[in-house]
């Protein structure tokens, strides 16, 4: 089933967010957000076998799954099956080593897929795309590198990112510019960035998250949320870390401001046996957490559940960043504004904190809620006019 990471699917609709994204309703200048716009692919991976690209995704207008050609115009998936049935190859030839191409993006809530060498497999389930599940070793793609950005095109403008929240795989960064031809890039490793992260998992003992393709050299790092479904993590990772957290809070308080726009909006966390209640200004308890897991960690999900409210989604994606980021005993005031203390402690995200160190500009989407103060790898322009991706070296 087609799933798009939820900050670019918010975009939308009207919502508010941790981060002190907003987006309500089509921006001014609307009326300026053409029915697409150009995507420029520039190839310096430095890499010799052929790319294919894939416009999948959600064609707002009318709210079909399906697919979009090399000039942006729209392709409805055929009905699917159960079991799943092939889909229709929608597969567009990518730049070469050294070489530029323009596709079109069209208002799409989707991805764009690359893949190296070879095509990717995708099929249809009676209830839409069955995209490549990179945690499956029986998956089809599972020996393919390839990667994909996540982009939402609508009314109010562009957002793109370089998502790292499945899995670390072949770079590259995204970009936007705007009407005045200013570009604003995000996703760019640093020089080394590539192996550095390799190398960092090895060595903070969590190699067991690189899966290698058949010549030996890594294919992808998954990340940690599904490294405990895999074995690449321990289940019980995160425990020592939840412990001291629970026993801080059993004395103390956590104090989320969960919206940057909001300052007054406050809520108070204290922690009664295995639950942490939260209560607003008044003392009426709003909500509750049991004791999460290193799973409901690093997925966001389960214990850490947010549904798209105003109340419990916005603690939840607060206290996932403050897990992942392992700010909870140092800051008692969330979310943690300085990055400078993120993944200090010793018992923290290591894939996170390996990926952030890596980029040029500190910003990635390593877990679901990294755009919680806004250190996501995400950029945005509400009248953009040319969308940019680079393929990056494996260095």
């Amino acid at each position: 089933m087609f799933r798009l990471r939820r900050v670019l699917a918010a975009a939308v609709a009207t919502l508010v967010v941790a981060t002190g994204f907003t987006v309500s309703g089509p921006a001014p200048e609307a009326e300026a957000v053409p029915d697409t716009i150009p995507l420029t692919i520039t190839n310096n991976s430095g890499r010799d076998e052929p790319v294919y690209l894939y416009n999948l995704g959600t064609q707002l207008s009318s709210g079909q799954q399906g697919w979009a050609d090399a000039a942006g115009t729209f392709h409805a998936w055929p009905p699917g099956g159960s079991p799943p049935t092939p889909a229709p190859d929608a597969s567009i030839p990518g730049p070469a080593n050294g070489e530029t191409m323009t596709i079109q993006l069209p208002k799409f809530s989707g991805r764009v897929y690359f893949s190296v060498g070879e095509k990717l497999s995708f099929s249809l389930a009676t209830g839409g795309l069955v995209q490549p599940a990179v945690q499956n070793p029986d998956d089809p793609n599972r020996d393919i590198l390839f990667n994909w950005s996540e982009y939402t095109l609508n009314d109010s403008g562009l957002w793109i990112n370089s998502t790292q929240v499945d899995m670390f795989s072949a770079p590259y960064s995204v970009g936007v510019s705007d009407a005045n031809g200013e570009v604003r890039t995000t996703g760019t490793l640093k020089p080394g960035g590539y192996q550095a992260v390799f190398d960092g998992l090895r060595s903070a003992g969590w190699g067991g998250l690189i899966l290698d393709g058949p010549d030996g050299t890594p294919l992808r790092a998954l990340s940690p949320g599904h490294g405990v479904a895999t074995g690449g993590v321990p289940a019980d990772v995160m425990n020592d870390y939840v412990d001291r957290v629970w026993s801080q809070y059993s004395s103390s308080t956590l104090t989320v401001t969960p919206f940057s726009h909001e300052p007054d909006t406050k809520y108070y966390g204290q922690v009664s046996g295995d639950v942490m209640n939260f209560t607003d200004g008044a003392g009426n308890v709003v909500t509750s957490f049991q004791k999460p897991d290193s799973d409901s960690i690093f997925g966001c999900y389960k214990h850490l559940d947010a549904p798209n409210d105003q109340v419990r989604g916005p603690i939840s994606r607060t206290l996932c960043a403050g897990f992942n980021r392992t700010t909870l005993l140092t800051n008692p005031n969330q979310p943690d504004p300085d990055n400078s203390g993120f993944y200090a402690d010793d018992v923290t995200n290591h894939y996170a904190r390996l990926i952030h160190e890596q980029m040029v500009d500190g910003k990635a989407y390593a877990f679901a809620f990294d755009d919680v103060g806004a250190h996501e790898s995400l950029v945005h322009d509400g009248n953009p006019s040319e969308a940019f991706m680079t393929f990056a070296p494996y260095n």
